[in-house]
């Protein structure tokens, strides 16, 4: 008995003594510079990096593997403070980018093709006929956007549509991922207009499925500055590289164009002089 144990305890330290040897070949240098910096990094682990959280950006940074304005969410209070850290340079000024959902039809003016009454999430109801809506490119409204995300930025309005906040909203991209029908857009935080609608249906089509469509009858377009608003299968889309006046919301017989500061979730009937089909 008394060998067996000796022999055990030798084993014991030799694995000991083996395993002390592989620490210290095998060992990574560890750089506290990635310890400073994740102090500053919000601490969302929201993945909006495309790294897996913010422990891994911090390691990354410290060993100049990413930028250091690599994280949309802590914008660009963290980038000056990790400059600080690894002794560098930032001069910022780019334009931060928020979420917008291009839809405006809550279920005041768009119609209905049935009753939904199963799981209430997007991606469920999705699954079934591509949702409720007749417009099948519309916000369904049952808030999974404003379940994934983690700063509160997203409120679902009366009449099932979600509208995000631009001044909570840190451009984490979660929502973007969730939404199942692709109607999330990151746009600059600074410009004011835009064209609330995703549906590429033709403009009587469009009209019959939801009363604040855009109807592609090129108003905006003509109005516009040049090349600031294009039509891309009969639905007009804004450029964000342009500065574009608030006076072109007025051209829009739909009310389908908004204007930041104004009710992006609001839901105004169209004016009598809506145009025909595009």
């Amino acid at each position: 008995m008394l060998t067996a144990v000796i022999a055990l305890a030798a084993l014991a330290l030799l694995a000991a003594f083996g395993l002390a040897i592989a620490a210290r070949v095998f060992a990574v240098p560890h750089n506290p510079k990635a310890d400073e910096i994740e102090e500053v990094l919000p601490g969302a682990n929201c993945g909006a990096c495309a790294l897996p959280g913010c422990a891994e950006l911090a390691k990354r940074i410290a060993e100049v593997k990413a930028d250091i304005d690599a994280c949309p969410v802590g914008g660009e209070s963290v980038a000056q403070a990790i400059a600080v850290i690894m002794g560098m340079e930032f001069e910022g000024g780019a334009d931060r980018e928020v979420a917008l959902v291009l839809c405006k039809g809550s279920d005041q003016v768009a119609a209905k093709r049935f009753f939904y009454n199963g799981i209430y999430d997007c991606n469920s109801a999705a699954l079934i006929f591509g949702g409720d809506k007749a417009c099948t490119y519309g916000c369904l409204g049952l808030g999974t956007c404003a379940g994934v995300c983690p700063f509160g930025a997203i409120d679902m309005v009366p009449g099932g549509l979600a509208v995000v906040d631009p001044e909570k909203c840190t451009g984490c991209t979660k929502c973007v991922a969730s939404c199942p029908k692709g109607i999330i857009r990151m746009v600059p935080a600074s410009r004011k207009l835009h064209i609330l609608c995703s549906s590429h249906d033709k403009g009587g089509v469009a009209r019959k499925h939801c009363k604040v469509a855009c109807i592609g009858c090129m108003k905006c377009v003509k109005a516009a500055p040049e090349g600031a608003i294009t039509m891309d299968d009969f639905l007009a889309v804004v450029d964000y590289s342009f500065e574009i006046p608030a006076e072109v919301a007025a051209e829009c017989p739909m009310n389908t164009i908004v204007v930041t500061g104004e009710a992006a979730g609001a839901c105004e009937e169209p004016s009598a002089a809506a145009g025909g089909d595009a």
